[in-house]
């Protein structure tokens, strides 16, 4: 594989991995979200506690960003930020790849608190930073932790993925630069319309 694959090599490997299976899964609702019905499941942490896969994927990611002139010229001066915990293997591995010189993360206590910077994590003022996740499904995360970084003074400068998987009404990030090594077009639905469902398969719940 080279060190930029395909975005059929990327999903080939998430589901060799385990990080993409086939099923009857329902995601977890969320505010106006119902929860999602769908044939696949995608756990971008399971291909990720493989050594050899975070790191083909890490690099890859790095790449994407460092083909940006502007983000090439900022190099090694920039941070990596990512929402715990997922974002967190893709956010170490891309740091190392790029060399950047600092890795902050985000978490919350639960559901109902905002994301916040684990405890003594400062940004300095005018820092520039690059937002990593393992899976932008509906954007507000990543939407969440750039409202994070702007204020606590940093300035976002690119936002990256490892796998793009939008649900309807994504949010967009505008001219912001963002990037992902594939895009999964999963067909989603809710349990009135569910197919599975009607045909009475056993539901997997999914931890997001």
């Amino acid at each position: 594989m080279e060190l930029l694959p395909t975005p059929e090599e990327v999903i080939d490997l998430l589901r060799s991995t385990g990080g993409l299976r086939n099923g009857h899964f329902e995601y977890p609702a969320g505010p106006n979200l119902p929860g999602w019905h769908s044939s696949e499941a995608l756990q971008v942490a399971l291909t990720m506690r493989d050594f050899q896969a975070a790191k083909i994927l890490s690099v890859a990611l790095s790449r994407k960003l460092r083909s940006n002139s502007d983000i090439r010229a900022m190099l090694p001066n920039v941070s990596v930020v990512a929402p715990a915990t997922g974002g967190l293997p893709v956010a170490f591995g891309v740091a190392e790849a790029l060399r950047a010189s600092k890795v902050y993360w985000a978490e919350r206590m639960n559901q109902s608190e905002p994301l916040r910077f684990r405890q003594h994590l400062v940004l300095d003022p005018g820092e520039r930073v690059l937002l990593v996740d393992d899976i932008c499904r509906t954007g507000t995360k990543l939407s969440e932790m750039k409202q994070l970084v702007e204020s606590a003074g940093g300035e976002v400068v690119a936002m990256a993925v490892i796998a793009h998987e939008p649900r309807p009404n994504c949010a967009s990030f505008g001219t912001l630069p963002f990037y992902y090594l594939a895009k999964l077009d999963v067909g989603y639905a809710d349990a009135a319309t569910c197919s599975q469902c009607k045909a009475g398969e056993p539901v997997e719940k999914i931890w997001v």
